[in-house]
Order: C-alpha cells, then structure tokens, then sequence
C-alpha cells in the first residue's frame, strides 16, 4: 500500500510535495585528501603558535601562503611533490637571502636564514622520493626500449615518453629535474 502523501497547491493545481532531502544529498565523495606534508604543516602551525616559536611560525606561515596563493591559480597543489617544489623554492630564497645579509655585514640576518633553511630542509626530507639509481633504470629500460623500436631517441622524446600518461614515471615520485638529468647522462 502507497503511503499518502500530503498535496500542496502551485498556481491552484494540487501536486505531491517531494523531499528534497535526496535530490541535494551526495552518495559517493570525490574530495581527496590533501598531501601529507601539507597536513603536517597545519599541524606544525599549531604547535609552533602553542610553543612560541617565531622562527618556525613565520616558515609555517610562509609555506601555507604559498599553498593558499598557488589554490587560486590553475595549477592548485594537490599532491607532496608539488609542495616540495615550493619548499626548494623558498629554501633557495633563503639561500639568496643570507648569502646577501652576510655580504651586507648583517649576520643576525644571516643566522635568521640560516635558521630557516635548516627548517625547510626538514620539511624537504619529509617527502619521499625515488633515489637517483632507481630512476636510472627505469630510464636506461626506456631508452633501449624505444632504440629497439626504432623510436626518435632525442631528450624531450624520452623525457615525454616516461612522464605521460601511462608513462613509466606517471604518478611516480620523481622530481623532473633528476629525470632531465638521468635522460641525458642514458642518452649520452
């Protein structure tokens, strides 16, 4: 037996009213889960707030910007290589930084950056990625791979080959840079 359902009236026609509930509820999740590098940062904010740091708050803070700026671009960080991107860049700033303090004569600030490299570099080997041998090989596979197919043997090919969709590297955590410079010592 149907269940009765009460009727409401739209411009004098009378109409079951239906539940919206199901029409606005979602049955599967499609947010992934941010990096966990980013995860330990948030957390690290926190303690660093709690603890008094102010060496380590202003990195914190300096690296979640940085996040947040690069989530309103078209290339939003999603994953541990790309915020260990962000870190080297923000560890050769501070390079750059204290390289110019110390030629200034100011080494306070140069002890300053110091400080925050040394912090950034621990941030940079929470990331795991593949060891230099192990990425040779997997180049050194490919090249003879595409030689015995008579393929283009140029940089970019090879380089194009491993980090496409359904390459060898794809989704793999390799920094491109290694890869560029594992293609040319295979190629040469």
């Amino acid at each position: 037996m149907q269940a009765i359902r009460p009727l409401r009236c739209i411009r004098g026609i009378p109409r079951p009213m239906y539940s919206t509930r199901w029409i606005l509820s979602r049955f599967n999740s499609t947010a992934s889960t941010p990096p966990a590098l980013l995860s330990k940062l948030r957390e690290d904010l926190k303690t660093s707030m709690r603890a008094k740091d102010a060496n380590r708050l202003a990195v914190v803070r300096g690296l979640l910007n940085e996040v947040a700026n690069a989530g309103k671009t078209s290339t939003p960080i999603t994953s541990d290589l790309q915020l260990l991107g962000v870190v080297r860049k923000r560890i050769a700033a501070a390079r750059t930084a204290k390289d110019e303090a110390a030629a200034a004569g100011r080494q306070d600030l140069a002890d300053k950056e110091e400080s925050q490299i040394k912090l950034l570099d621990e941030y940079a080997a929470n990331v795991e990625t593949w060891s230099d041998d192990k990425i040779g090989q997997v180049v050194t596979a490919a090249v003879e791979q595409m030689k015995a197919a008579g393929d283009k043997l140029g940089m970019g090919d090879v380089i194009k080959k491993l980090l496409a969709p359904g390459g060898d590297l794809d989704g793999k955590p390799v920094e491109k840079s290694k890869v560029s410079i594992a293609v040319k010592r295979a190629l040469s």
